[in-house]
C-alpha cells in the first residue's frame, strides 16, 4: 500500500509518499519521496490578510505537480492539510475549492489543536521512556503547538499564533507572549517535563548544524549559542556561513527565540530532535484510519 501526506504550512509545503509494509505486529513506512516547496504563504497572509494572486498561482502549480506525482507513484490514499496561514487567509476557501476542482485533491484546513495531535502521531519520541513527562514543541511559520505527555498520554494540547514569519512581520503582540508564558507555567505546574521534544524545520536544521549523533539532545546553552551567532549576521551572511537556504536563513532566528522562550519558561534544559514533521503524523493518522475501516 502507498500513502501520501501533504502539509501546506506558512513557510513551506511538503509532500511525503511512503510505501507501507507490515512487519510482524507493526507497519514499516518506506519513504519514496519527500518534497519541500517554499511557498511562504505567511508573508502575504500575516501582512495583508489574504493570499495574493502570485502565490495563489504558485499553489495551483504545486498541487498540479503533486497530483502528477501521486498518479506516477500510484498512491492508494492521500491526506492534505493546511495550517496557520491558510487558517487566517480570507480567501482560503476559494483556493481550496479551486484546487479540488482542478486536481481532485481535497485540502482540509485544520485547527492548531488538530495540528498538535497529528505531530504527536508522528511517533517523534517512541524510543524515549514513556514513564516520564515530556513537552512536545513544534514551531512553524505561523503558530507554535505544545503537547504535554505524561506516561505516554496527552494531558494538554495548546496552540498559539506565534510563529517565525509572524515575528518577522511584527504580527505578534506582547500579550500573546504573555499568554504563552502563563499558560505554559500553568500546564507544567503539576508535571514538570523531563525533556522537550522539538519538531519543525528550523530546529531540525540546527540539530544538523550541531553534528550531534541521533538520539543526543541539544541543550539550552547550545541553542542560545546558535541564536547569538545567527542573530548577529545578516540573512546573506547566514546563507554563506551556515549554508542555509534563503527561505530558512530569515526565519531560523525568530524560531530559535520561540524554542528558547519555551525552554526558559518550562525550566527544561534539554531538547531531543527526532527529525520528523507534520507529514509523518499525517501518514500515521491516515494509515490508522484505513486499518480501522478494514
Amino acid at each position: 500500500m502507498r500513502l501520501a501526506a501533504i502539509d501546506i504550512g506558512s513557510n513551506a509545503a511538503r509532500l511525503l509518499i511512503v510505501e507501507v509494509k507490515q512487519k510482524r505486529s507493526r507497519p514499516e513506512f518506506k519513504k519514496l519521496i519527500l518534497l519541500r516547496i517554499p511557498l511562504r504563504l505567511g508573508f502575504d497572509v500575516f501582512t495583508k490578510g489574504n493570499i495574493g494572486h502570485e502565490k495563489r498561482i504558485m499553489i495551483l502549480h504545486m498541487m498540479r505537480a503533486f497530483r502528477a506525482l501521486l498518479d506516477l507513484y500510484k498512491v492508494d490514499a492521500v491526506k492534505a492539510y493546511a495550517t496557520s496561514a491558510m487558517r487566517d487567509a480570507s480567501n482560503s476557501d476559494s483556493i481550496v475549492n479551486e484546487i479540488k476542482k482542478k486536481t481532485a485533491i481535497k485540502i482540509e484546513i485544520i485547527s492548531g489543536g488538530k495540528e498538535a495531535d497529528l505531530l504527536y502521531q508522528s511517533h517523534a519520541a517512541e524510543k524515549i521512556d514513556k514513564n516520564n513527562t515530556y513537552l512536545y514543541v513544534n514551531v512553524g511559520g505561523g503558530s507554535t503547538e505544545l503537547n504535554l505527555f505524561t506516561k505516554g498520554k496527552a494531558t494538554r494540547e495548546l496552540s498559539f499564533e506565534i510563529g517565525a514569519i509572524r515575528i518577522l512581520k511584527n504580527a505578534v503582540k506582547q500579550t500573546q507572549w504573555d499568554d504563552l508564558k502563563s499558560e505554559l507555567k500553568e500546564v507544567i505546574k503539576k508535571n514538570s517535563p523531563k525533556a522537550i521534544i522539538g519538531t519543525g524545520g528550523n530546529i531540525n536544521k540546527i540539530f544538523s548544524l550541531s553534528k550531534l549523533k541521533d538520539g543526543k539532545p541539544l541543550t539550552y546553552h547550545m541553542l542560545k549559542s546558535y541564536y547569538h551567532k545567527l542573530s548577529r549576521l545578516t540573512t546573506a551572511e547566514r546563507i554563506k556561513q551556515f549554508k542555509l537556504s534563503d527561505d530558512r536563513a530569515d526565519v531560523v532566528v525568530p524560531a530559535l527565540e520561540i524554542y528558547l522562550s519555551v525552554m526558559q519558561w518550562s525550566k527544561v534544559n534539554i531538547m531531543y530532535v527526532p527529525n520528523v514533521g507534520l507529514v509523518d503524523g499525517i501518514i500515521y493518522s491516515l494509515y490508522s484510519a484505513l486499518k480501522n475501516k478494514q
